[in-house]
């Protein structure tokens, strides 16, 4: 399983399918932001982060433009990403707070990070086109997770009308008519080898964020509750 998923992240980090997102990645990539001039951007599509054996998933919308994009790690080096990573950490999923580049040690336990578009868009909004064209990638990575996941969490409305689709391409029963996304929603869906939790959470976007709609406790209440579905042991939290 280990080498699958290696091998699915690098033929998606080679992918082109998308004019604009191509177009978009590597102009941001020559042009950077002046605050990380000295930074050689990745420039590319942005593969899945976290261990091949991983029993809980999390999908976001899509790498950052000088987040993702210029590190070559999901949610890395961008304020979401701040957010998402301290929570991860202060229930005992990650072994850090802070994600500032691909090579900064961080290490996941029990879990893996992945988006249902793999290219920074513009303005941060892929269109419909572009997420149904990158939905093979998450069928596939959801496919290699099989043997062991058990729990999901969606982040954002958009990921979830992305994830619904790709979970039943994978093989799970996606219920009809679909569930709509809320904040706090959790779904069981029967499959094989066995049922999967799917969880709604806002996403950890600086709209949400600094706005109080989604405040770390309630982000670490999800991703606690979603631990202890797909079976991973968390930390307690007392700040």
């Amino acid at each position: 399983m280990d080498s699958g998923l290696a091998e699915l992240d690098a033929r998606i980090t080679g992918c082109r399918a998308c004019p604009r997102l191509v177009a978009w990645r590597e102009e941001v990539a020559r042009t950077k932001r002046a605050a990380f001039a000295e930074w050689t951007y990745w420039g590319r599509p942005v593969p899945g982060f976290g261990p091949a054996d991983a029993s809980l998933l999390i999908v976001g919308l899509a790498p950052a433009a000088h987040g993702g994009n210029r590190t070559g790690r999901m949610f890395t080096g961008d304020r979401s990403g701040d957010v998402l990573y301290a929570a991860l950490h202060d229930v005992g999923l990650a072994s850090r707070g802070t994600a500032v580049s691909a090579d900064d040690g961080l290490e996941l336990y029990g879990v893996r990070i992945t988006s249902p578009v793999h290219c920074a868009p513009p303005a941060n909004r892929p269109t419909p086109g572009e997420r149904d064209a990158c939905r093979p990638w998450l069928i596939s990575e959801l496919e290699l997770l099989r043997p062991t996941l058990r729990a999901v969490v969606v982040l954002g409305a958009f990921g979830w009308q992305a994830v619904l689709p790709a979970l039943a391409g994978a093989g799970w029963d996606v219920p009809r008519p679909r569930p709509a996304f809320v904040h706090g929603a959790r779904i069981m869906l029967d499959g094989r080898p066995g049922p999967l939790d799917l969880f709604g959470c806002f996403h950890v976007s600086q709209r949400n964020t600094f706005t109080g709609r989604l405040t770390p406790a309630m982000l670490r209440d999800v991703l606690r509750t979603a631990a202890e579905a797909a079976g991973l042991p968390t930390m307690p939290y007392e700040r």
